[in-house]
């Protein structure tokens, strides 16, 4: 039996699984980069070891470090989690020739399956060698690894070069292996995938489907179990996963993915892990997956007939991103994250944890599980809504949107649902109300007697700027002996943490928590502004400030400072949280600075370069 366990990950899914270790009685085992160190796999661990450096390639990608960790702590199995070396056949190898139980599939099958070229082969389907324009759109993928790194869709074909030079480069970056290949691409088709879990005894069972269509960067956003309106296709999927997992003798937790159109399944890939995912299949199928993992690993022979489905579950990715801008990554403290009772949180933080740039900027999902799809719909998005998340911006308001979104309530969803929809989902919608009731509670927080601040003589209004959503908004307020006044509003009561104003005969309540400059008004967050704005703290017209710490991959071939540039042109990478970003002119016109150099770390705010903004030809350099 299996006694002690260390998870070769990080983060949510590492703390997952430890979870279920300690309900089994089982010892855990972390390991944790420089970066990690007080991280909160780190710290519910029983143990811990730590991996010098900070970047993946140097800690979580290192395979024969956390060998040794393991075997240092007294291990006798490794679970890979999902990502990093998770699809690694040589690691999976590796622990096994260190006399330690591997959780996951054999080698061979990983080998067969982790790699989507020879996967696609062995269920009879050929990359594209060479690409023409009537193969467009295509998709460029990695052959290694998941979660939509390496991917790209490519629509002209003058982009294939570029496109594939940079999904190699994230490929390497997050995976170690930079082997990419190109396939059409589907329009309008749903992601639907099949979770399956085999023994070594011959037995695979097939435990549902799930819809992961909501997409951004090709990365899930959304998924739910079972997936909406498949009819008679549900038993082709099963038959062709089943299928895939016999042809390579898979033993263990894995996933058949699919593109489903036209009433047709299209064999993307399968996935010789645990999901991010599967919590939705856990709530229908009412199993542990992680727990039979283990039991699997241990020999156990899993019954003859799965489970039975019931109800319906959807999870949502709570990222720390910036939607409106390309999904910028954001970085700082996580102040507060807490949810409803009655909805699963799974997540590598906690309160006061700093979110850094060195990993995938997910923060947390949400699951919840309802007797039926519309009632786990309802739940999970006021779940969302009245959730605690203070700290750097996150995707929040774009999840509780597309839940609530026609197209997605009525199950009519596909995998271009966000280029559809983005911009209406992303606009701001703040509540007007936000910046009053922060600046009565600031005022109450900072009153100065026991009389609340007022005063005998007539006084002017005090006055408050917030930045909301990018908008400034200036309130005016009055210490009366009345107590707090604002005109058109009723302040029923005011403190420092709660705020209630009757707006055209109803009483709403705010609470209000500020960290510093930062305040949360209910789940709208705002900034206060200085009275006196420092002029010192203007930029030159044109200047490209980094939009997120990172590190600068490369600058366009050919760029240097005087350059004629065009509107929107490429001018230089970042690489911030396991992705590229890209950097463009955004105006046409002259490069006067160029101060980003390959290799360079930059913070947000740095100065990158300058366009100036000229008549210039548009035709290219």
């Amino acid at each position: 039996m299996i006694t002690s366990v260390l998870v070769a990950n990080r983060g949510e899914i590492a703390c997952r699984v430890f979870r279920t270790c300690g309900e089994l009685g089982i010892r855990t085992v972390a390991v944790y980069s420089d970066a990690d160190e007080n991280a909160l796999h780190t710290r519910v661990a029983d143990e811990a070891v730590r991996l010098p450096g900070a970047a993946p390639s140097d800690t979580y990608l290192r395979g024969d470090l956390i060998v040794k960790a393991a075997l240092s702590a007294g291990a006798d199995a490794v679970h890979p989690g999902y990502g990093f070396l998770s699809e690694n056949a040589g690691f999976a190898r590796a622990v096994l020739d260190a006399g330690l139980v591997w959780i996951g599939p054999p080698p061979e099958a990983i080998e067969a399956m982790a790699s989507k070229t020879r996967a696609k082969k062995l269920m009879g389907l050929e990359p594209l060698e060479t690409v023409t324009a009537a193969d467009l759109p295509v998709l460029v993928k990695a052959a290694a690894g998941g979660g939509g790194r390496g991917m790209r869709v490519v629509r002209e074909l003058d982009a294939i070069d570029a496109e594939l030079t940079a999904a190699r480069a994230e490929a390497l970056s997050a995976f170690g292996d930079g082997e990419v290949f190109v396939e059409p691409y589907v329009e309008g088709g749903r992601h639907v995938e099949v979770q399956i879990l085999a023994d070594a005894h011959g037995t695979v069972w097939a435990l549902g489907t799930r819809d992961c269509s909501l997409q951004r960067r090709h990365q899930k956003v959304i998924e739910e179990a079972p997936a909406p309106g498949l009819g008679d296709l549900t038993e082709t999927l099963y038959d062709l996963s089943v299928r895939a997992a016999r042809a390579v003798d898979y033993v263990g937790a894995g996933t058949v993915e699919f593109l489903v159109a036209d009433g047709k399944a299209h064999f993307l890939e399968m996935n010789t892990r645990l999901q991010v995912e599967h919590p939705v299949t856990e709530a229908v199928f009412g199993i542990d997956l992680v727990a039979l993992q283990i039991q699997v690993a241990e020999g156990a022979a899993l019954a003859n007939d799965p489970p039975r489905a019931r109800g319906h579950a959807i999870e949502a990715r709570l990222y720390a991103e910036d939607p409106a801008r390309s999904w910028a990554p954001q970085t700082g403290t996580l102040h507060r994250l807490a949810v409803t009772e009655g909805v699963r949180l799974d997540t590598g933080y906690t309160d006061g944890d700093p979110i850094g740039v060195h990993y995938d900027p997910m923060l947390a999902k949400a699951i919840a599980y309802a007797p039926s799809r519309a009632e786990a719909l309802r739940k999970l998005s006021g779940a969302l809504e009245r959730a605690d998340i203070h700290g750097p911006a996150t995707n929040r308001d774009l999840l509780v949107r597309s839940l609530r979104h026609p197209e997605f309530a009525e199950a009519r969803m596909d995998t271009g649902f966000y280029e559809r929809h983005l911009a209406a989902l992303t606009t701001p919608a703040p509540d007007p109300y936000a910046p009053l009731a922060a600046a009565l509670a600031d005022a109450r927080g900072h009153a100065r007697s026991r009389f609340g601040g007022w005063r005998n003589l007539p006084s002017q209004p005090q006055i408050k700027r917030y930045d909301l959503a990018g908008t400034e908004h200036e309130v005016r307020y009055q210490h009366t002996r009345a107590g707090l006044t604002a005109d058109g509003v009723r302040v029923v009561h005011a403190d420092a943490r709660l705020v209630v104003l009757e707006v055209d005969g109803v009483q709403r309540k705010f609470e209000v928590t500020r960290y510093g400059e930062q305040v949360f008004v209910n789940a709208t967050a705002l900034t206060a502004l200085p009275r006196f704005p420092d002029p010192t703290a203007q930029q030159a017209p044109g200047s490209l400030l980094a939009p997120m710490p990172g590190t600068v991959v490369r600058v366009a071939e050919g760029l240097t400072t005087g350059a004629a540039v065009r509107a929107g042109e490429p001018l230089l990478w970042l690489e911030a949280m396991k992705m590229e970003h890209k950097i463009s002119a955004p105006t046409a016109g002259t490069l006067t600075a160029l101060h980003a150099t390959p290799g360079q770390q930059v913070e947000v705010g740095t100065l990158l370069a300058v366009v100036e903004t000229t008549p210039v030809s548009t035709a290219p350099r």
